[in-house]
């Protein structure tokens, strides 16, 4: 017979991590796991590797990579090319991150609205969100021009030397924005990257003022971005939305016109995700 017990009242209530959920201490992680999903990550950032270079991208033994690709291979969220040799990325991890872009409306409610950009602008309309000092692309609806500016979704670039990347930024408090130079180095791409802090700066609260950021080649020699933000119903800056191209047809001449398209689409995705009227 089973000993009668008390009732633990937070027995039935569900949650979301334990109680010591913050504590990231060895006992609370699974070496094997994260392993697993360095090899993961590399090998979305590089398509097409052999075993023997990914072993040594990841200063792991081949016999290790090798064990964590066949247990992936299984789930197919990486594929073996026999042929060329090469492991790559395998379809469930696209649907995996299918159903992340699904989990919110943004992309689908950005999609008419980016199409609509590109036709006005006759530029690539990109959408992009936030992950740490990186720029996220999401979703992008590519010109006809024969040059043009290529953003697939997946593509991570960092904030500092990014149109949306720095529409996002001139969002942020002050304090969160401090936090986040002082915690991540900023590459210098081209002659025009601003890594200096005092520089950056000041270029965010010039493109908070005027409601857009501009990626003057910045990132790439011959290529602009303007970006504006896209806010949410609590008015906080969730994506930035953007047009991008060569330097060639986006001059100095272009950008006003080009940045009143880019505002007025992304005020339109800010009303169709809630935003106060003032977004």
């Amino acid at each position: 017979m089973a000993e009668d017990r008390v009732p633990d009242p937070a027995a039935g209530r569900a949650r979301g991590r334990p109680k010591a959920w913050d504590d990231k201490t060895a006992q609370n992680t699974i070496k094997s796991l994260d392993r697993a999903m360095q090899v993961f990550e590399h090998l979305s950032q590089k398509q097409g590797v052999t075993l023997s270079e990914l072993a040594a991208d990841l200063s792991q033994s081949p016999a290790t990579v090798y064990r964590i690709l066949v247990t992936l291979e299984q789930r197919d969220l990486v594929e073996f090319d026999p042929v060329a040799q090469h492991w790559q990325i395998g379809p469930q991890a696209f649907l995996i991150g299918a159903r992340f872009l699904r989990r919110t409306s943004l992309v689908d409610r950005a999609r008419p609205i980016l199409r609509d950009l590109m036709e006005q602008t006759g530029e690539t309309a990109n959408l992009g969100i936030a992950r740490e000092a990186a720029v996220l692309f999401v979703s992008q609806v590519e010109t006809q021009a024969s040059i043009r500016a290529f953003f697939p979704p997946g593509t991570l670039s960092p904030m500092h030397a990014s149109g949306i990347g720095k529409a996002l930024l001139s969002q942020m408090p002050d304090d969160r924005l401090a936090r986040l130079l002082a915690s991540h180095p900023r590459e210098r791409f081209t002659d025009k990257t601003l890594t200096a802090p005092e520089a950056l700066i000041a270029d965010l609260a010039v493109s908070r003022r005027r409601g857009y950021a501009i990626d003057d080649e910045e990132k790439t020699d011959g290529m602009r971005c303007i970006a504006a933000p896209v806010f949410d119903m609590h008015g906080e800056a969730v994506a930035g939305l953007s047009v991008s191209g060569p330097s060639t047809r986006i001059g100095l001449p272009e950008i006003a016109g080009l940045a009143a398209a880019v505002t007025r689409a992304a005020a339109t995705l800010s009303a169709a995700m809630g935003a106060p009227a003032k977004y």
